[in-house]
């Protein structure tokens, strides 16, 4: 059987699919059993804390640190419509695809019609899970900012750090989406580009993704606020 470049889109292809997926698999086991180790901890780690220090603050004074949640949610709400509008566009050219010269000429690889569509198809999907991912982002800080706005509160710091945490585990997994979907997009060129692109993607985010600061060991927000008070006490004292 003669070798055809149309073979290099059934094995380039699922290949560079499969290092994607099993890198972010590994990740996703690092960030369950080691998440000292990866970035995604390490910024979860101290999200929490900033919680919890934010809990101690009066209620009327944390208009500041909200501004830090806004600032999230303005991000979140421009990449959902950034990823809206190119799944849109992306449906329009499966719609309208169709052979083209350039492509024929430039691409090696499988130029059929039926290969195009998948490559947009794939690109859509990636595109719509960034869109969902980062709406769900939005939501959750949404919720965030509400709880930690509410006056007279005692909710417990374990509910504020969830939605932080729940809103970032979103943020991540759009950007991953969006990390795939560049991906795809050099498949649009050939497969090669394609699994080129998969090995210095793979390459650059364990590189991000990995850790070597140990975590800085906050002290407890009892402990925390005891000091405070201590020290508001003998100011107190010392003006008398």
């Amino acid at each position: 059987m003669a070798w055809r470049k149309e073979c290099l889109d059934l094995v380039l292809v699922p290949l560079g699919l499969m290092i994607m997926s099993g890198y972010h698999l590994y990740l996703l086991h690092r960030c369950v059993r080691s998440p000292e180790t990866t970035g995604i901890g390490h910024e979860n780690h101290y999200r929490k804390a900033w919680v919890e220090r934010v809990l101690q603050v009066e209620g009327k004074e944390r208009g500041l640190y909200l501004t830090v949640i806004a600032s999230t949610i303005t991000a979140s709400t421009f990449l959902a419509s950034t990823s809206l509008a190119l799944s849109s566009l992306i449906g329009a050219l499966v719609v309208s695809s169709s052979h083209n010269i350039f492509i024929n000429s430039v691409v090696y690889g499988d130029t059929s019609s039926s290969v195009i569509t998948v490559k947009y198809i794939f690109l859509l999907i990636c595109f719509l899970v960034a869109f969902a991912s980062f709406l769900q982002c939005a939501r959750s800080l949404v919720y965030a900012n509400f709880l930690i706005s509410m006056p007279n509160s005692d909710i417990p710091v374990s509910y504020v750090q969830k939605a932080v945490i729940r809103g970032s585990t979103f943020w991540s997994i759009g950007l991953r989406a969006i990390y795939f979907a560049t991906n795809l997009l050099m498949w649009i060129f050939g497969p090669i580009p394609m699994f080129v692109t998969s090995l210095v993607l793979v390459a650059i985010l364990n590189i991000s993704d990995t850790n070597s600061t140990p975590f800085h060991q906050f002290k407890s927000a009892k402990s925390h606020s005891m000091f405070r008070r201590i020290s508001e006490e003998v100011h107190l004292h010392l003006q008398q």
